[in-house]
């Protein structure tokens, strides 16, 4: 097993990342208030983990209320987050029992949330089954919900009391929700790491292949990069909005097709390549480089070619990110292999000409 920090002061927390996680009860005592916990989970995760994590428990003595979830990012919302805080109600549920949010990024950001709003705040645990959430969504305490004019527009920053990342979670993950993780992936080595980005071309066959020793490195250099810009940034006002290369494109897509219909991920690539096309054309980036981007992605087995949709469109629904500042539209952008930038000084006619390839 591997752990590194997350250094936010009293909010710190680690991270372990390794095998059998989901058996070690001390792993998470450590971080309980009392022996009191709800476990909340999907219809697809619950049937492969639920149970051995609730024995793992209930071994070591704690009350395991389980609250299980449908699954899909479409189900992110209000009406979903609601049924959390009924089963928290009914079962009476205190400022001392904890949350454990057993499954993919739309389980932790809804377990989040609910945990930084019920009763204005109990704790709560990450333990993320998906490649994406364990290299990202579950590190750095964003939580939220979607809403119809925007993605992740309602939540709150809140920290998590541990995560467990554990690696033997994702040999039951299909194949699509692998290669959207590995978006997330080369993400950091393209916003701040070049090494890790020459390592993941290296490295991609093996990767794809869920190698042991590379995912967990893998893993583990995803989050340490995270953690160094969290401990930083924690509030996103300034270095963290890096984090978000290729969201701004990808988080468009997602709402016009409908939450759900691309994978988180496949929109961050299909993003990614969008925010290279117009890096190469404000001269940042040369055609090399975006070619290595591509060549990359593309072993990823990811889906490179956006929808179909106006410029107009696109701008439209880009103007729901958060990032937006003043009115304007900013971007995360390359510079090179490991070098980005979070800017509005772009040219708009180049920004249009990507948006409508």
């Amino acid at each position: 097993m591997q752990t590194l920090n997350v250094d936010l002061a009293n909010r710190s927390y680690p991270i372990h990342i390794g095998r059998h996680l989901l058996t070690d009860a001390n792993l998470i005592l450590p971080h309980l208030k009392r022996k009191h916990v709800a476990i909340v989970t999907n219809t697809t995760v619950a049937p492969l983990y639920l149970d051995q994590l609730t024995q793992t428990l209930q071994a070591a003595g704690v009350s395991v209320i389980p609250i299980i979830l449908p699954d899909g990012e479409a189900y992110k919302n209000t009406e979903t987050l609601n049924k959390i805080y009924d089963v928290l109600l009914q079962n009476r549920c205190e400022r001392s029992t904890t949350l454990i949010a057993l499954g993919g990024g739309v389980i932790g950001d809804l377990t989040g949330y609910a945990a930084a709003t019920y009763l204005r705040g109990v704790p709560f645990i990450q333990i993320p089954t998906t490649l994406l959430s364990q290299v990202d969504s579950s590190v750095g305490g964003k939580t939220g919900i979607n809403h119809p004019l925007g993605k992740n527009m309602i939540g709150a920053f809140y920290q998590p009391q541990v995560v467990l990342a554990d690696i033997d979670t994702l040999k039951t993950l299909p194949a699509r929700e692998l290669s959207a993780g590995m978006a997330e992936v080369i993400k950091y080595g393209l916003i701040r790491d070049a090494e890790f980005f020459d390592w993941l071309e290296a490295h991609i066959e093996p990767l794809m292949a869920l190698d042991e020793n590379a995912i967990s490195e893998a893993i583990y250099r995803s989050c340490r990069n995270k953690a160094e810009v969290v401990a930083r940034d924690e509030h996103e006002t300034g270095e963290r909005a890096l984090l978000n290369l290729g969201h701004t494109f990808g988080h468009a897509i997602e709402n016009a097709m409908g939450y759900g219909v691309w994978l988180h991920g496949e929109a961050v690539a299909a993003g990614t390549m969008m925010a290279a096309d117009l890096s190469q054309r404000m001269g940042w980036l040369n055609a090399a480089e975006v070619a290595r981007i591509h060549a990359l992605l593309t072993k990823a087995r990811l889906p490179l070619d956006a929808p179909k949709l106006s410029a107009d469109k696109y701008l439209d629904l880009m103007q729901m990110d958060k990032k937006v500042a003043d009115g304007k539209i900013r971007l995360v952008l390359q510079q090179g292999i490991g070098k980005s930038v979070i800017t509005s000084d772009y040219d708009a006619d180049k920004l249009r000409a990507t948006l409508s390839l």
